[in-house]
């Protein structure tokens, strides 16, 4: 029986081919890990077959140009039903030859996953077969057993928001690289700050794009809005201010052994000016480090 966890797991051996396989009940929380571990560098797929798994991380850890030793696949109720009954076979051969194979389960109860569709109005994957949304949950439990058996780590996310698993698993798997990981995080004033930041900033004194009625429906991760920031003086000042502090005491608290930094950046919507810095400063830090991270608690 294994025991359900809201622990973060981890690689112990970073030199050897990991593959990481994401698995569990659909709103559980899958699609965010599997975008944590895209921003640690994990070559990712989501919803891959059983039979070309053993192909991908082949062709992914032996490639010519950039061998990748961390993959991460999504697997869940959207693949075909012998796709899940041979899944365990699959992961066994792989194993068997080398490969460090974590399968996580991501569960939550029954009543957080029904709350969770009616929040967002997605169907469930199994509603084409004319269930209940109570009875697709069920259904899907049922399927899904051969997995949840034999899974590594089974997460509950049913008291866990977005930010809290994605931090989650970016700190379980920071183990497979060097250095801190940092996570940059655009948030709105309006709504808190977040509860877990490190440093904060303040965006609202620079010019803001949400008075502008055609850049208003954009981002700050879309092009007009990053050329109308791009273009104002203040906001490179600012953003140079920000990088080139970040830059002298980041190291500092490396020094520390803290494997997780987190910076916020917030403006009055956090939709355009956190955003657009917080993308900036995370394309600065990449070019020099790896484990950087973005989240966008307003626009996910």
């Amino acid at each position: 029986m294994i025991e359900e966890t809201t622990a973060a797991p981890s690689i112990v051996d970073p030199d050897a081919i990991h593959l990481v396989v994401l698995t569990g009940m659909s709103g559980g929380g899958k699609t965010v890990a599997l975008r944590a571990l895209e921003d640690l560098e994990f070559y990712c797929v989501d919803n891959m077959p059983a039979e070309l798994i053993q192909q991908l991380v082949a062709a992914v850890s032996q490639g010519e140009h950039r061998p990748r030793r961390r993959i991460a696949v999504g697997v869940d109720i959207r693949n075909r039903r012998t796709d899940l009954e041979r899944m365990p076979h699959v992961l066994s051969e792989l194993s068997a030859a080398g490969v460090h194979v974590h399968l996580i389960f991501l569960d939550s109860r029954d009543d957080v996953l029904i709350k969770r569709y009616s929040e967002t109005r997605r169907r469930h994957p199994l509603a084409a077969e004319r269930l209940s949304l109570a009875d697709s949950i069920a259904e899907e439990r049922r399927l899904l057993r051969p997995l949840v058996s034999i899974a590594e780590k089974v997460i509950d996310s049913s008291d866990l928001n977005v930010h809290q698993l994605r931090r989650l698993f970016a700190t379980g798997y920071a183990a497979a690289s060097d250095g801190t990981t940092l996570l940059f995080e655009s948030f709105a004033y309006r709504r808190g700050l977040p509860p877990d930041a490190d440093f904060v900033f303040d965006a609202r004194c620079l010019p803001n794009p949400h008075w502008d009625p055609r850049l208003r429906p954009f981002s700050g991760k879309d092009l007009p809005v990053r050329e109308f920031l791009d273009a104002n003086p203040l906001v490179n000042e600012y953003y140079e201010d920000v990088a080139r502090w970040l830059d002298t005491w980041l190291p500092r608290f490396e020094g520390e052994d803290r494997s997780y930094v987190t910076v916020s950046i917030g403006c009055t919507g956090g939709r355009h000016r956190s955003v657009y810095l917080v993308e900036r400063l995370a394309r600065h830090f990449r070019s020099e480090r790896g484990n950087v991270l973005t989240f966008h608690r307003e626009l996910e």
